[in-house]
């Protein structure tokens, strides 16, 4: 039996109205206008080309590690979508837009991308402002009040990274540095994004209730360990103070390090500090290998890119500001029966439309016990909530693809305590120059494997940039700027100023347009590689299996 397939997701029932035009509904209607907005335009892909077999759909489509236990590897061999899903209806992959482009300057474009769109002169979130009188136009449930993500990320970070109010308060999020995930959204082909992660009032406070940035940074350290099952270094810390032993040396003392080891079934435990012990001793706060505690919160924000003195940066503008949220906790058990669902569904109905439970006020929720919500440019360029299609192509990737972990993507690509500032900081302190290649589980490049794979670096075969820097124009790999990427993923990851240009004017159309149901990637031409549509269980070409670990 097939068990992976393209992200579905399970629900009970169709919405009314589904296959309304959107052009002519209101941001509030619970409507789509593509059937299937959970499979993203990268899974039309045709990898076969007159070069060659190339293999974009690995880094998504993996053997899993638990708890994920969606082993989705055959989808890289079929395109195992609905039969509502056989047609691309990813429109705007197939337009042209470059006489649109060549009429927008240089100049205009980077005004556009450098005026703040987020925050307001009174140094709080636009949206914050707009969202605690709620426009009509955005009250879905008409009860006078916003019921959703309020925006309160003021992107003013310490040396620490964390982000700090107005008035010099930590706001309880905390951004990271990460490895951008390899394909579409890398920043070479078209946008910059930041992550910041929050845990709940209880991993921030001491046993006693008194708020503690040093108890904060020990849970957030023990999240780090969880996820990522590794030991995290931390500040010398007296452990007999805390009444925990943190690196495991059998003795409450001075700590620098502290230590992962779990495996209940053995005795062997990790344990939070403060609060959230106390609650994770009475059974009220949960912890195991691979998953966030219940309301962890992420905030993502996707940037146009800045050009200064020819380089490449993250401009103020924001293109989306992305929210999820933990609401809900699964353990293992739930997990496996969540994916044997999953499996019976596709098995007993395999032409049945799926859609998500929620609406674009409150969010959409995955089984996995997360809720998902965004905002997205207007045709002015200000942020607005995201409609029910616009939030449901989010969730494709959240949940139902096996590199995703509990439903996340980047924190366990965080950079490592041996890092600058031990990976918490912002990209507008220090860049991705200098950083290395990171090593796979088999001991190659991650990034070198990518190319070597799929040598244009993106799902869509277009970014002649890439290959070209890397590549001879047979196809032979430049050994030179290899050995440069092993030592600098910049190299690879940052489009020149010309490129990264053209990528924010053709995003800026489709913004004037508001078609993002039609495809939001900056594609200015038909690329030429994509099926318009594909027969059932049609083969991709694909006859090795690779692995994204």
């Amino acid at each position: 039996m097939k068990y992976a397939v393209v992200p579905v997701l399970l629900a009970a029932m169709m919405v009314s109205g589904c296959n309304k035009d959107q052009n002519t509904a209101s941001l509030t209607d619970d409507v789509t206008l593509n059937p299937t907005p959970y499979i993203p335009p990268q899974c039309y892909t045709n990898p076969v080309s007159e070069g060659g077999v190339q293999n974009p759909c690995y880094v998504c489509h993996t053997p899993s590690k638990r708890p994920n236990l969606l082993n989705d590897i055959d989808v890289q061999l079929e395109y195992f979508f609905p039969e509502t899903g056989l047609e691309n209806r990813w429109s705007n992959i197939f337009r042209d837009r470059s006489a649109e482009v060549a009429k927008i300057s240089d100049d205009e474009i980077l005004k556009y991308v450098r005026t703040d769109n987020y925050i307001a002169a009174d140094g709080e979130p636009e949206l914050a402002h707009q969202l605690k009188n709620t426009p009509n136009e955005w009250d879905r449930n008409g009860n006078g009040r916003w019921d959703g993500y309020t925006p309160d990320v003021y992107f003013n970070f310490d040396e620490q990274g964390f982000d700090l109010t107005p008035e010099g308060k930590d706001s309880g999020w905390r951004v990271y540095a990460y490895y951008p995930f390899p394909g579409t959204f890398m920043p070479t082909n078209g946008s910059m994004d930041d992550v910041m992660i929050r845990l709940p009032e209880a991993f921030r406070e001491t046993a006693g209730g008194e708020y503690s940035r040093d108890i904060y940074r020990l849970n957030l350290a023990v999240v780090e360990a969880m996820m990522k099952e590794q030991d995290i270094a931390i500040p010398a810390t007296d452990e007999a103070s805390l009444g925990v032993d943190l690196d495991k040396n059998g003795e409450l003392s001075i700590a620098s390090s502290l230590r992962y080891e779990w495996a209940p079934r053995e005795g062997k435990q990790m344990y939070y500090v403060g609060r959230a012990g106390v609650l994770q001793a009475e059974g009220k706060v949960h912890i195991a290998a691979r998953l966030f505690p219940e309301g962890t919160e992420f905030v993502h924000s996707v940037r146009y890119m800045n050009v200064v003195d020819g380089d490449v940066t993250m401009a103020p503008r924001m293109k989306e500001l992305r929210y999820a949220r933990k609401g809900e906790w699964r353990n293992y058990f739930q997990l496996r029966t969540i994916v044997d669902k999953e499996v019976k569904e596709r098995h007993d109905f395999p032409d049945r439309t799926k859609v998500a439970f929620g609406n674009m006020e409150e969010g959409m929720s995955t089984p996995h016990g997360w809720v998902y919500q965004g905002f997205i440019e207007d045709s002015s360029g200000a942020l607005r909530p995201q409609t029910y299609e616009e939030t449901y192509f989010c969730l494709g990737c959240h949940g139902y693809t096996g590199a995703s972990n509990d439903t996340n993507l980047s924190f366990t690509r965080k950079f490592g305590d041996d890092s600058f500032r031990g990976g918490w900081y912002h990209w507008s302190d220090k860049g991705l120059a200098g950083v290395a290649d990171p090593l796979r589980e088999d001991g190659h490049g991650e990034y070198a494997y990518y190319l070597q794979n799929n040598p244009t670096g993106n799902e869509y075969r277009d970014n002649k940039e890439v290959f070209n820097k890397f590549h001879q124009g047979d196809g032979t790999a430049r050994q030179e700027m290899f050995q440069a990427l092993s030592e600098d993923i910049s190299v690879l990851l940052i489009p020149s100023a010309e490129r990264a240009l053209t990528l924010n004017k053709t995003y800026r159309e489709i913004v004037r347009e508001q078609s993002f149901n039609k495809g939001r990637d900056a594609i200015i031409r038909d690329p030429g590689t994509l099926h318009e549509k594909v027969e059932l269980s049609q083969k991709t070409g694909i006859t090795e299996v690779l692995s994204y670990y």
